[in-house]
């Protein structure tokens, strides 16, 4: 045995870590099917060695435990409504911490013994603990110690409550305001994060190709009068791209020869590491630009401040665009934005496959995100027409300057935007819909205005997440899992993402929720990275390994009708797409999209720039455009099942699925 095992009951909070360390021990002994040495210390001297039965029967135990627990919790969380999930959230990782203390206690005192039954020293609380958890059987049962710890362990279901031990999701969610048309829809309470833009679905537009996408591009850029403002991760070398730069620099060219002083203005906002790549690059296309209207272009480099110092030095091209990226995506002209997951690239403009969607005549929208795009460009480096970098006036450097100091100053600008649009939308919605004097609200304004000059009364609702890890900000995460933990029983969400690698909260999520899923991905042959040259080209097999390991945990836990994933397959294409898709249940039309930059990755979430919108409408022709976008992408996808890992596209290298699990964070 342990030895002293009451001297261990009274110290076992204050060494918990070496209990811990001896359990790994054991349990890594096992998967080697060594005997180990216990190492020595004050708990285990050399002379009291443990045996290995009885801390093998305590992995059992302790697997038993956990089976058990889930086994009596799991119906009730899968019968709750979202908000006692989100008491339940609140109130398991405080009966998780005790439990495990519980757990660890137990491993240490029981002891079963093979044909001997039960031996141990266990006080009353543990003897309640161990009758409310373990079966009657359990106590005299032989157990196979290898298979049992693969299934207790290696494939724990406490993965069913895993999404309800994270820490939990602020309580945001609020009683909609009963007084306003938008108090209807059920996601108001996005707006005590982000600003709300109430606009008129006959505003929005769902594009569905990359020719389209391209097109509107250049008409947008043409017909520009005040500003153009473009974010991109970069921007290509091709003909369609510098077709794309002669268009800017004819419109610059009709506003500077336009009567008195131009008055149009153009912001673009790419990554630096991926907009420096090679000799001909997104600075060298725009560099024309900058040095034909200096007054007028203004060109922000984002350089993540996590790359620095001696890192910086030794990570290579390419490589270095790991750490951190610029990866927002919007594009607006005047009044209309164009929200994207597409960079500015030709692939993109013809063979790539991405969403759009088209906000016309929004002025509050564009100007929101005009801000934005300015807050990220005053801590970028601003590129100058010599083709060298420089920071604003009083800027700290991203990475030659202080690393807090300057993501401070960051989160401050960027929440800034945030704060003051929110409190604009607010105060707009008070005058608007709750005016204090009889008729002096803006919507009986209106009604005395002649028929044409009427405003359209909104039905649907933008909201703008924002997903900054790297400066402290984290609303689009926030909002996403708050969406998959409320999600109701029969509720449908179609989740797409061109790189599947999600977060392990979104996966605990997706597993231990309610709602259906389904999930496109792309398939090795349309992924961007397919037949690329050297370690790149074995990104797609990664992602394999990546897809096969989810959709075993899926069978797993007997989840298939319930999760279904399906890869998106098309000759001579690629896979860009991410976003998300909500219907509600016993609706055949989706009531919320989500639509933007973010992959529900870990990159995504921990380490790049991003931004998406929320779209929540009560129009259905609007709502039949989004369904109708998302059978499109879906109609050229097939299910994953068993046999789809059985065939020799599928097959990935040893050193693949050694190398994933450790640089899965980076791609």
């Amino acid at each position: 045995m342990f030895g002293n095992l009451v001297k261990i009951q009274c110290c076992i909070m204050n060494q918990m870590s070496e209990i811990i360390f001896l359990e790994s021990v054991f349990i890594w002994a096992l998967d080697c099917g060594k005997k180990p040495e216990v190492p020595r210390n004050k708990f285990c001297p050399a002379e009291n060695e443990a045996d290995m039965n009885g801390v093998l029967a305590d992995v059992c135990v302790m697997g038993i435990i956990q089976k058990r627990l889930v086994t009596v919790v799991s119906p009730h969380l899968h019968a709750s409504s979202g908000e006692e999930l989100v008491m339940f959230r609140s109130v398991l990782p405080h009966f998780a911490y005790v439990s495990l203390f519980l757990h660890l206690a137990l491993v240490i005192q029981i002891r079963l013994w093979k044909g001997k039954g039960t031996h141990a020293i266990v006080d009353r609380c543990h003897v309640l603990v161990l009758a409310a958890t373990l079966p009657l059987p359990a106590w005299k049962q032989k157990f196979h110690y290898k298979r049992f710890l693969h299934l207790s362990l290696h494939r724990s279901s406490w993965l069913l409550l895993a999404p309800l031990l994270s820490p939990p999701v602020p309580v945001i969610t609020t009683p909609p305001c009963s007084l306003c048309p938008e108090g209807a829809h059920r996601f108001q309470w996005i707006r005590n994060l982000v600003p709300e833009f109430g606009i008129s679905s006959s505003h929005v537009k769902v594009l569905s190709s990359p020719a389209e996408f391209y097109e509107l591009l250049k008409v947008q850029i043409k017909a520009a009068k005040q500003r153009v403002v473009m974010a991109s991760l970069y921007l290509g070398t091709g003909l369609l791209e510098q077709e794309l730069v002669y268009c800017l620099e004819e419109t610059l060219e009709k506003s500077l020869q336009a009567k008195g002083s131009p008055d149009l203005r153009v912001s673009i906002l790419l990554d630096y590491t991926r907009g420096s790549r090679g000799r001909k690059n997104s600075r060298t296309m725009l560099i024309p630009l900058l040095q034909r209207f200096p007054e007028q272009v203004r060109v922000s480099l984002f350089h993540t401040p996590n790359l620095r110092g001696l890192l910086r030095l030794l990570i290579p091209e390419r490589f270095n665009e790991t750490i951190g990226l610029q990866h927002i995506k919007v594009y607006l002209f005047d009044d209309n934005v164009i929200l994207s997951g597409a960079n500015l690239s030709d692939l993109y403009f013809t063979n790539r496959q991405d969403r759009y969607v088209l906000l016309r005549d929004s002025p509050e929208i564009a100007d929101f995100f005009t801000e934005l795009v300015d807050a990220i460009g005053d801590v970028s480096l601003q590129l100058q027409q010599d083709d060298t970098v420089q920071m604003m006036e009083g800027m700290v450097h991203p990475y030659q300057g202080d690393k807090v100091a300057y993501c401070e100053i960051a989160n401050r600008r960027v929440m800034e935007v945030i704060n003051s649009a929110r409190t604009r939308q607010e105060l707009l919605h008070a005058k608007t819909f709750h005016s204090s004097q009889p008729g002096s609200s803006l919507l009986s304004q209106q009604g005395s205005q002649a028929p044409g000059s009427l405003k359209p009364e909104p039905d649907t609702w933008i909201y703008p997440l924002i997903q900054m890890k790297p400066f402290g900000i984290q609303i689009d995460e926030m909002v996403t899992e708050t969406l998959l933990t409320e999600a109701e029983r029969d509720a449908r969400i179609y989740l797409t993402t061109g790189y599947f690698n999600l977060t392990q909260a979104y996966m605990d999520l997706i597993l231990g929720t309610r709602a259906e899923y389904r999930i496109l991905l792309a398939s090795p042959e349309v992924n961007g990275f397919f037949g690329a040259k050297g370690v790149a080209g074995a990104i797609p097999a990664a992602y394999v390994y990546i897809e096969h390991q989810f959709y075993s945990e899926v069978c797993c836990l007997q989840q298939q009708e319930r999760v279904q994933l399906q890869e998106y397959s098309r000759a001579g294409w690629t896979f860009h797409a991410k976003g998300l898709w909500l219907y509600l249940a016993g609706s055949d039309l989706p009531c919320l999209t989500l639509i933007g930059s973010p992959n529900f990755g870990y990159r995504s979430v921990h380490r790049d720039l991003e931004a998406q919108v929320a779209i929540v409408t009560e129009n259905k022709a609007l709502q039949q455009q989004l369904h109708q976008e998302q059978e499109q992408l879906y109609l050229c996808s097939g299910v994953v099942s068993t046999s789809t890992f059985e065939q020799p596209s599928r097959y990935v290298k040893l050193w693949v699925k050694l190398v994933t699990p450790l640089i899965k964070n980076f791609f």
